[in-house]
C-alpha cells in the first residue's frame, strides 16, 4: 500500500500557499497520529465561474477524489476533511460595498469594502455566501466527515490582525507565525480557540453568527472548534 495510506488522512483544503506556510506544520504536529495532507487550491473555489450551491459539494469532492486516485486511495483511508476559507465580507449588505474609482484594487476594512467595481463584488458576495451556506450545512463528502471553518475577513486578519496584505507580506507573516508556534502547539490551539476573536458556541451557532451584520468583515474565526472536537473525540455540531 502507498505509504501515505498507512495512517488515516486528514485532508485540509486551503486557498493559498501562505495559508499552508502558516498552518501546515502546526496541523502536522497537532495530528501526530494521522497523515496530514494540505491541498492548496491557489484559488477560491466558492467564487469560481459556474460554481453554485447545486455543484459546490461535487466541486470540493473532485479535489479529494483526484488526490485519492493519484495515490491509489479510497474514502476509507481518510479520517476527515477540513476546509479553511476566508469570508471576504461575503455576508454583508450591499450598502457596505462602496464604489471608489480612486483605487485600483479591492480594499477591506471592518466596516466596508471599497472597490472600483461595486456590481462585481455584489455578485461575488451573492455567489460566495450561497456556496458557504451550502458547504456549512454539509457534514460528509464522499462519505468522509467534512467541516468548513472560516477566517474573517481573511486568514491574515485572524492570525496577524492585518488586512490588505501583499503576497510578500502574507508569506513573511505566515513564516513568522509558524515559527512562533511550531514548538508550542498548546499555545497555538489556545490562541485560535480562546482569543477574543474566537467565536463561541456550536458549529451551527458560529455559522449563524458570521452571517449577521458586518461580522464577515470583522476579525472572527471558528477554527478553534476543529481542535476542540479532536481533543474531545467529537465532531463539531
Amino acid at each position: 500500500m502507498n505509504q501515505v495510506a498507512r495512517k488515516k488522512i486528514v485532508f485540509i483544503i486551503v486557498e493559498g500557499p501562505s495559508d499552508d506556510t502558516a498552518l501546515g506544520l502546526l496541523f502536522n504536529r497537532f495530528y501526530q497520529n494521522k497523515q496530514v495532507y494540505i491541498q492548496i487550491l491557489h484559488r477560491d473555489i466558492t467564487t469560481e465561474n459556474g460554481v453554485n450551491p447545486s455543484n459546490i459539494i461535487s466541486s470540493v469532492c473532485n479535489e479529494i477524489k483526484t488526490y485519492a486516485k493519484a495515490n491509489h486511495l479510497n474514502s476509507s483511508h481518510f479520517h476527515e476533511i477540513i476546509h479553511i476559507t476566508d469570508t471576504d465580507g461575503a455576508f454583508i449588505n450591499n450598502e457596505s460595498i462602496i464604489e471608489d474609482n480612486a483605487i485600483a484594487n479591492i480594499c477591506y476594512s471592518e466596516t466596508e469594502i471599497r472597490t472600483p467595481n461595486k456590481s462585481n463584488i455584489e455578485s461575488r458576495n451573492q455567489q460566495k455566501s450561497a456556496n458557504l451556506t451550502k458547504l456549512s450545512s454539509c457534514s460528509q463528502i464522499w462519505g468522509i466527515p467534512y467541516h468548513i471553518f472560516y477566517m474573517s475577513c481573511n486568514l491574515d486578519h485572524v492570525l496577524y490582525n492585518k488586512l490588505n496584505s501583499s503576497d510578500e507580506e502574507k508569506e513573511n507573516d505566515a513564516f513568522l507565525f509558524a515559527k512562533q508556534y511550531k514548538d508550542n502547539i498548546p499555545g497555538f490551539t489556545a490562541f485560535i480557540s480562546q482569543s477574543d476573536f474566537s467565536v463561541p458556541g456550536s458549529y451551527s451557532d458560529t455559522w449563524k453568527y458570521i452571517k449577521e451584520y458586518l461580522h464577515s468583515l470583522e476579525r472572527h474565526t471558528n477554527l478553534g472548534l476543529c481542535f476542540l472536537q479532536e481533543e474531545n473525540g467529537e465532531n463539531p455540531s
